[in-house]
């Protein structure tokens, strides 16, 4: 039942990332501009970042396996959609849909987890999704060039979607065979009121974050930002009164969830970032090809794998300073990298960044697993799908502020310098981000009863 319900948040986290390489060669085929390109990146972004809450309440009402394989036959389809995408707007449609079906797939995973496991059997399931979510954002964007370059039956680019038809058909046919059907206990009722609240407050904050950058952040971004704050007291003001609130706002009272939460908004950020200027400086800055760009991708996937692995058994050793560790070799690898871009400038062998980018990945292993399992291990049966969305979609929000932030830092230092100077003055944010987590973790309960 795992592997089968794993196929979501991996299916999901790779899509998230795996167009960025294949740009280019999209490009070329579709005859799709800049304006369009972005589009189609930002749109999986756009519905998947503000639907998950919703997903999560809709799994609580109608059944947890009913909307999961409703939602990845839905994604399924979308994915074979844009492989077989004649024109931009096409694929862009298609993109759409495709995180509106995440939005709604991933949710019900933990949810499943947290509803039908206890004690050890429920933080082992926690940790695998986290590994599998963490290691599924980097291998997108690995997988994309591999495909890329392989050219397998002549689809190019087109092979990054397709291969999630036969995957996707398989985790239908299975989650029906082997997954059992959880709901919500008592008989919630659907807040259509505040899923409409809630939705059109995370689009006000999604959406500029995520076009803004590139239109030169025009007066509507700023309306949008305004627009937010309303949408949310609104939203805050009728989950209070609601007999069946789309989240239950109980949930930040709980230490472990509202730090918990606060880490991993802050931890996603600076992933969002880096994803971004790596793939910017191997590619343009060092006019790597999509296959040599995509390896450096496998080197960060081999050092998350091999940490990711352990790092439970090192969080029962360590506690909460498993995070610590994980953040403290992030911040050693990316100052490493930042010496080598300043010392070789836009030449230099690009392989003297291999050992630094496993220790970056080894770190990223030792926090992405744990902090789910922190996050929900305190969380009751009953809000387990109102938190499983909440929790996704503060992943969400974190990639799309990272990105938007990184992007300040890259392009504006491009204006005055080469790719190397860019990608290095934004290697700053993530390091930075690394701190505030040092931080931040200091307020996570040391053990279960410090939780309150």
């Amino acid at each position: 039942m795992v592997p089968v319900l794993l196929s979501g948040p991996l299916l999901s986290a790779m899509d998230a990332f795996i167009v960025t390489v294949a740009i280019p060669a999209l490009q070329a085929d579709l005859g799709a501009g800049p304006a369009q390109v972005q589009l189609i990146i930002a749109g999986y972004a756009l519905t998947y970042g503000a639907g998950m809450i919703t997903g999560g309440r809709l799994g609580d009402l109608f059944g947890r396996r009913r909307m999961f394989t409703l939602a990845i036959a839905l994604f399924t389809v979308m994915s074979m959609l844009c492989g077989l995408a004649t024109s931009p707007g096409f694929l862009l449609v298609a993109r759409v849909a495709q995180g509106a079906a995440a939005a709604l797939m991933v949710p019900q995973v933990l949810a499943i987890f947290s509803a039908l496991y206890d004690g050890e059997a429920r933080a082992k399931a926690i940790n695998w999704y986290g590994v599998v979510a963490g290691l599924g954002a980097v291998l997108g964007q690995a997988v994309s060039g591999l495909l890329i370059t392989a050219d397998l039956f002549g689809t190019g680019w087109r092979a990054c979607f397709l291969m999630n038809v036969p995957v996707g058909v398989a985790a239908v046919v299975l989650a029906l065979r082997f997954v059992p059907e959880t709901h919500a206990p008592g008989r919630p009722r659907l807040d259509l009121v505040g899923m409409v609240l809630v939705t059109g407050a995370l689009l006000a904050v999604v959406v500029p974050l995520t076009v803004g950058r590139d239109h030169g952040w025009p007066g509507w971004t700023w309306v949008c930002f305004v627009a937010a704050v309303p949408l949310f007291v609104a939203f805050g003001r009728r989950e209070r009164r609601a007999e069946s609130p789309v989240v239950d706002l109980g949930l930040f009272r709980l230490r472990a969830f509202s730090v918990g939460m606060a880490c991993q908004l802050v931890f996603w950020t600076g992933q969002g970032a880096y994803y971004l200027v790596l793939g910017l400086y191997a590619q343009l800055g060092r006019g790597l090809d999509a296959l040599a760009s995509g390896l450096l991708f496998v080197v960060v996937n081999v050092g998350f794998l091999a940490s990711a692995l352990v790092a439970r058994r090192l969080a029962d050793l360590l506690g909460r300073d498993v995070l610590t560790l994980g953040a403290g070799l992030r911040i050693v690898a990316l100052t490493a990298q930042l010496v080598f871009v300043a010392r070789a400038g836009d030449g230099g062998d690009v392989g003297w960044l291999v050992p630094w980018l496993l220790l970056d990945g080894a770190g990223m292993g030792l926090i992405v697993a744990p902090l789910s399992t922190t996050v929900l291990a305190r969380v009751p049966h009953a809000q387990v799908g109102s938190a499983s969305g909440v929790l996704s979609t503060g992943v969400q929000v974190g990639v799309s502020l990272g990105v938007a932030l990184v992007g300040l830092i890259f392009y504006g230092a491009l204006d005055g310098g080469g790719y190397a100077q860019a990608f290095g003055r934004s290697l700053l944010y993530p390091i930075g981000v690394g701190l505030v987590l040092v931080l931040l973790v200091r307020f996570l309960p040391a053990r279960k009863a410090d939780d309150g």
